[in-house]
């Protein structure tokens, strides 16, 4: 991908005045960043490899039509009347493939917690929870919103187990798991995905963690990295904002961010609520495990490797809290040894 052309990102800047531009870490996507600094301003540049192919999501989806603008710049006007903090856009080229966003800063929460007091750390977290509960809260969306057409379906939720054991264990481990062993495999994950799909449907941000929720100069939270948003359980972002493979929350937040958004939760639960809540999590750490041996071996990015043994240790600890679920305990454990370990 080629460096952004001056006289394009000039075009998309407030004024005339010169600018600077450095170039942002990447992430696991096909996009790059840049921060523009204009004066005591900046803005971030986000830039696509190709503009036609980001209309459609980078994730797995069921139920998807085609739209006519960016799943991204979609859902950012749908996520601002919400309203959700999200960052505004400064200015758009689509021929060249480049908008300019508000710039959030550098510090994502994940940052922002660490070394910091429990109750520093439980408020960031409240803020969160209650931008989530807001986010649900947009249910239903009307047919202009890409998410309402997009759905976390029995069988997306059985694709993504099946890319775990496609790549978090067939790849990884250079082997081929035996048909007995894939018969428990399918059996089980067919079980959780139909308990998990047949959870209240609410607007999912789908990567809804601590690297994705910045803490603003001001001290409040934004969100980003939001075009994969679709239809799906109410668990979703709750599971992956307190099972997030990247930090270790203290003692007892998780209980005490369960029951705030307990309180908040657009949609009716029922008291089997925090076994939704473990599988959905154990799903999505499994989905995580696997998806980040596959973005070493086919986009040759091993940054995210160094996470999979920590979603395997929680999937295995949320697994082991449901003795119904003994049997593909089991069969992981013979299959992918750090599900095995204690």
């Amino acid at each position: 991908m080629q460096q952004p052309d001056a006289q394009q990102i000039a075009a998309l800047l407030p004024n005339a005045a010169p600018f600077t531009l450095d170039t942002l870490p990447g992430d696991a996507s096909n996009r790059r960043y840049f921060r523009v600094h204009q004066g005591d301003a900046s803005f971030i540049l986000m830039q696509l490899a190709a503009a036609e192919g980001f209309k459609k999501s980078e994730e797995a989806v069921t139920g998807e039509v085609p739209v006519e603008e960016l799943p991204f710049l979609n859902m950012q006007r749908y996520l601002t009347r919400a309203p959700i903090p999200v960052p505004a856009i400064v200015g758009q080229d689509m021929d060249a493939g480049l908008i300019l966003l508000e710039d959030f800063g550098d510090r994502s929460l994940m940052a922002a917690i660490e070394g910091r007091p429990e109750e520093d750390v439980t408020a960031l977290y409240w803020e969160a929870v209650d931008h989530l509960a807001m986010m649900q809260r947009a249910t239903p969306l009307d047919d202009g919103c890409v998410a309402s057409h997009r759905t976390y379906t029995e069988e997306l939720l059985i694709w993504e187990f099946h890319h775990y054991v496609e790549y978090g264990i067939e790849a990884r481990y250079r082997t081929l798991v035996p048909p007995d062993q894939k018969q428990v495999l399918d059996d089980y994950f067919g079980r959780i995905a139909r308990e998990i799909a047949s959870l209240p449907q609410v607007l999912v941000h789908r990567d809804y963690h601590s690297r994705n929720i910045m803490v603003r100069p001001s001290g409040h939270l934004g969100i980003i990295d939001f075009q994969d948003a679709l239809m799906g359980p109410a668990t979703y972002d709750l599971a992956s904002l307190i099972w997030d493979p990247y930090v270790t929350l203290p003692e007892g937040v998780a209980e005490d961010l369960t029951a705030r958004y307990w309180v908040q939760a657009p949609v009716k639960l029922d008291k089997n609520f925090p076994r939704a809540l473990n599988l959905t999590a154990f799903q999505r750490l499994l989905k995580a495990a696997g998806r980040f041996v596959y973005i070493d071996r086919v986009k040759g990015n091993p940054k995210f490797l160094a996470d999979v043994p920590t979603c395997l240790a929680r999937a295995r600890w949320l697994l082991s809290r449901h003795d119904d679920l003994a049997p593909l305990a089991r069969t992981l454990a013979e299959l992918d040894a750090e599900m095995g370990s204690a």
